[in-house]
C-alpha cells in the first residue's frame, strides 16, 4: 500500500507521519530540502527530490496526493506532474481549492485517463493525534481505491470521513465547512469581549472557559481551544488585533449570494475581518468627519 504525498507544511507533513504509523509506505516530496529532512528518519517515509523521482518510485496504477497551496502552486504542479502520470493513475488534491476551479481539473484529467478527487481536509496541526475529517469529491471508483488511506487518515477508520458526491463536491463541502467556522470563531470572539468589557464584575474569562468546556450547550473543539488560550493570557496583550482571510469565507459568501440563500452570520464574520485587516480604516474616518459636519464634533487626531 504505497502513496505519493506532495507538499510537506504542517498539515503534509502530519499526514505523512499519520499514513506511515497507520502502514502506508509513503513517498514525499517538498520544494523545500529542511521540509523533506524533517521526515528523512521517519520509519514509512521516503523523501524524494524531485516529482520525477517521486514518479518513478510508485507502482501503477499511483496515487499520489497533493497538500499544496491553492491556486498556483497546485497548478503548476499538476503542470510537472500530469505528463509522467499514466492511465488509471489518481490525483488527490488536498487543497483549499476554489470547487470550481476542481470540477475543471477533473474533467481535464479524465480526457487523459486520469482519475481526480478533491478532499477538502480539516484537522488543522492537531491531525496527526486526532485525525483528519476528510470530505471527498470525485468518481466512486477513484474514491474506493482511495479509501484504504484515507480510513488511517480519519480520526477511526468507519467515521469522520465522508465522500460528498462528484468532483467539486469535497471542496465544496470544505468551502461551506470553513464559511460555518468563520461565524462560530466570531461568535466566541465577541462574547469573551463582552466578559472582559464588563470590569465591574471582574469575571476570570480563562475560568469561565473552561467550566462552560463542561456540560454546557457551547461546548466544542473551538471553545477548548478558546480555554487554553485565555488559560495562558486571558489579558490578550501580545496579540496584534489582526485577523487573516483564507479566502474560503469570500467564496461562501460569494456562493450563498449566488444561490440566494441568507448566511448573515457568516457573511458578517467575514466582514469583521476585513475590518481587523484596515480594511474599514477610510470608511472609519469618513465617519468621524461627517459627525463634525453635521454635529460639530471634532474627530480624534492620527495617533
Amino acid at each position: 500500500m504505497k502513496i505519493g504525498l506532495v507538499g510537506l507544511g504542517r498539515m503534509g507533513g502530519n499526514m505523512a507521519k499519520r499514513l506511515a504509523q497507520g502502514g502506508a509506505s509513503v513517498v514525499a516530496f517538498d520544494h523545500s530540502e529542511a521540509a523533506r529532512g524533517t521526515l528523512r528518519s521517519v520509519a514509512g517515509i521516503a523523501t524524494v527530490d524531485s516529482l520525477q523521482a517521486l514518479v518513478s518510485s510508485l507502482p501503477t496504477p499511483r496515487v499520489i496526493w497533493l497538500m499544496l497551496p491553492a491556486g498556483e502552486p497546485t497548478a503548476a504542479t499538476l503542470r510537472t506532474l500530469t505528463p509522467a502520470l499514466t492511465r488509471d493513475d489518481i490525483v488527490v488534491d488536498g487543497a483549499n481549492a476554489y470547487y470550481r476551479d476542481s470540477m475543471q481539473r477533473a474533467a481535464d484529467l479524465s480526457t487523459i485517463g486520469l482519475g481526480f478527487v478533491d478532499a477538502g481536509v480539516s484537522g488543522g496541526v492537531w491531525g496527526l493525534e486526532n485525525g483528519y475529517s476528510l470530505m471527498l469529491g470525485g468518481a466512486t471508483d477513484a474514491v474506493n481505491r482511495l479509501l484504504p488511506f484515507v480510513r488511517i487518515l480519519a480520526p477511526a477508520p468507519d467515521r469522520g470521513w465522508i465522500h460528498c458526491g462528484p468532483a467539486g463536491a469535497g471542496h465544496y463541502a470544505k468551502m461551506i465547512h470553513n464559511g460555518i467556522e468563520y461565524g462560530l470563531m466570531q461568535a466566541y470572539a465577541e462574547g469573551f469581549a463582552l466578559l472582559a468589557a464588563k470590569e465591574e464584575f471582574s469575571i476570570d474569562t480563562a475560568a469561565l472557559a473552561e467550566c462552560w468546556r463542561h456540560g454546557s450547550v457551547v461546548r466544542s473543539w473551538l471553545l477548548d481551544l478558546a480555554a487554553a488560550a485565555l488559560a495562558r493570557d486571558s489579558t490578550l496583550g501580545d496579540i496584534a488585533p489582526y485577523v487573516a482571510d483564507s479566502g474560503e469565507g469570500r467564496w461562501t459568501a460569494v456562493e450563498a449570494i449566488d444561490l440566494g440563500v441568507p448566511a448573515p452570520v457568516i457573511q458578517l464574520s467575514l466582514a469583521m475581518r476585513f475590518a481587523s485587516q484596515g480594511n474599514n480604516d477610510y470608511a472609519a474616518k469618513l465617519l468621524a468627519l461627517l459627525r463634525e459636519a453635521f454635529g460639530g464634533h471634532t474627530p480624534r487626531a492620527q495617533g
